[in-house]
């Protein structure tokens, strides 16, 4: 692992005792002694912090800004307000995947947050794009560090170190101010299912801004949590992983998430292809899937019906919150209709499988909605 990049956070994690393993070209960790499970449990039901500064973060500045990411993705960032956050992702022209991301419209600039195995393809895509249009892609990821605390007590947690309002921060909204005395952009977002929040701040206050948020947090459980936790947790709320349900060989249709489209805005790059997959109906579609019969669907595991593979899952685990053995898997038509049975082939044996409605777990954002 002597390659592999390390975050500021990296002695810390291995004094807690955090097991550290290779991910997206960086040494995390998957876990910490409390174990997974654990961790997983505190985000639903109190808190949990993760260092998630492989992420990547670009600035985007200059005359033309606004009009290059509209052009860039697929969101209208024209509804979006100053402070606004959203999720969206980029396209080839063939309206595959380059990547999924999030957006925050700054005051002096946009923010966008990128998957990190994807930094550097991500900004040399972007760069090629940028031919024509006045602005700049200025690549912000060494510089500054990304934490991510999430939970129903997550608020409660960072307010004891901030004068922010932090109930004047909404959900998809963002502020910038001091947290434990570090100037700090605030996002409240976050990939668990949980309402929490995205921190960023200047990498060299990493410990600093860690140690205070988990002094902070004691009293109310928080843990600090590893990869398996964040893949549970993101998982159990249906959340699309980069390299999962998101690869540059699948398109946003069959992944579900043309929702993201704004198809009146203009032109923007892969629409017409997306567009075409939208309108004449994309051959196979990302499905949930519960076991019927007891198997562990792992990911590239088969998905047969009738004795022909008709798909493959993506992501499978047993929910720690649910307590059953689910999987997301993407499937030809007609076997995506819920309550159809199919067989997931584990180490060679079928096991049967349903295909069931998601989210497994309801995310607390849509619970408010309803």
């Amino acid at each position: 692992m002597t390659n592999l990049k390390r975050t500021p956070l990296y002695a810390v994690h291995v004094a807690m005792g955090g097991r550290m393993v290779p991910f997206a070209g960086y040494e995390l960790p998957v876990q910490y002694p409390t174990g997974p499970t654990a961790e997983h449990h505190a985000v639903r039901e109190a808190a949990g912090l993760f260092d998630i500064d492989h992420m990547g973060q670009f600035r985007i500045v200059g005359p033309d800004a606004d009009a290059f990411l509209q052009y860039v993705q697929p969101r209208d960032l024209g509804k979006m307000k100053v402070w606004d956050a959203e999720y969206s992702y980029l396209c080839y022209e063939d309206g595959t995947f380059v990547d999924d991301i999030f957006i925050y419209r700054l005051p002096d600039a946009w923010y966008v947050v990128v998957n990190a195995a994807n930094r550097e393809k991500d900004l040399f895509w972007l760069d090629t794009l940028a031919a024509g249009f006045d602005c700049d892609i200025i690549d912000e990821s060494d510089p500054t560090c990304m934490l991510a605390l999430q939970g129903p007590k997550a608020q409660t947690v960072l307010q004891k170190l901030t004068d922010i309002d932090l109930d004047q921060v909404a959900f998809h909204t963002a502020a910038r101010g001091q947290v434990a005395g570090i100037e700090t952009l605030i996002g409240a977002t976050g990939y668990t299912g949980e309402y929490g929040y995205e921190l960023f701040f200047p990498a060299e206050s990493a410990i600093a801004m860690w140690e205070s948020l988990l002094e902070a947090g004691k009293e109310d459980g928080l843990l600090a949590c590893g990869l398996a936790a964040r893949d549970s947790l993101r998982f159990e709320a249906c959340l699309p992983l980069y390299g999962h349900e998101i690869t540059a060989q699948l398109n946003p249709v069959e992944a579900r998430l043309s929702w993201v489209c704004d198809w009146d805005k203009g032109p923007w790059v892969g629409r017409e292809a997306v567009l075409k997959h939208k309108l004449e109906k994309t051959p196979r579609l990302l499905v949930g899937l519960e076991m019927v019969e007891r198997g562990v669907p792992r990911e590239h595991y088969p998905v047969q019906a009738e004795g022909e593979t008709i798909g493959w899952v993506t992501t499978g685990m047993k929910s720690p919150t649910l307590g059953k053995f689910l999987a997301l898997a993407y499937v030809n038509r007609p076997y995506n209709r819920l309550g159809t049975e199919v067989d997931v082939i584990i180490r060679g044996k079928s096991r049967k499988a349903k295909v069931v409605r998601r989210p497994f777990y309801v995310p607390a954002y849509r619970r408010a909605d309803a």
